[in-house]
């Protein structure tokens, strides 16, 4: 279903656009929200953070006109997930203020260059580990992102664990291939 036909749906029946739109972008938005609350948050505080995403894209979505979704939900994922991770900061006494005697130090030791392309690696390692589809995106993600087992990951994808052990084989040598079709070296 392409986004138009998505946005057609919520205008005309909205719930089963909503669907679609769920359907379609879930993992989209999931993935940015756990890559931006990394360390800072739990997993419930992604869902949180995810439902967020979706309910504030569904009201708006029903009265605009937009030319690429994709790039609107990400957009609408990333702003939510840093305002999240803003807040978890605050919370929990992670963030460094400007004024801190300490902050000349941490300035003087990063490579901004160096992690800007880490950054931009990061990127487009997690955009071909999301052109996998579910469920081995996720089974990925949750191995080797969040170290869970493959027990975990079976009671989390409806799986048994032989199962997430093969695909997670599987998925490796198609995200190898992925990565090397794309240039990508790590």
């Amino acid at each position: 279903m392409t986004d138009n036909d998505i946005l057609s749906l919520m205008r005309e029946a909205p719930p089963q656009g909503q669907k679609a739109f769920f359907d379609k972008y879930y993992r989209y938005v999931y993935t940015i929200v756990q890559r931006i609350l990394r360390g800072f948050g739990s997993p419930d505080d992604c869902d949180e953070c995810t439902i967020d995403v979706f309910a504030s894209l569904m009201m708006k979505l029903k009265n605009i006109e937009i030319d690429s979704l994709s790039s609107y939900v990400g957009a609408a994922a990333r702003n939510a997930a840093i305002s999240m991770r803003r807040k978890l900061a605050s919370k929990t006494g992670l963030n460094v203020s400007i004024d801190d005697e300490n902050m000349a130090e941490i300035s003087e030791d990063m490579d901004i260059e160096t992690e800007a392309e880490e950054n931009e690696l990061s990127e487009q390692l997690l955009r071909c580990v999301s052109d996998l589809g579910y469920p081995d995106s996720v089974i990925i993600i949750q191995k080797y992102y969040y170290n869970r087992s493959s027990k975990e990951i079976a009671e989390m994808t409806g799986m048994n664990a032989a199962s997430v052990r093969v695909r997670c084989g599987r998925a490796m040598k198609r995200l190898k291939k992925l990565l090397v079709e794309n240039g990508i070296t790590l």
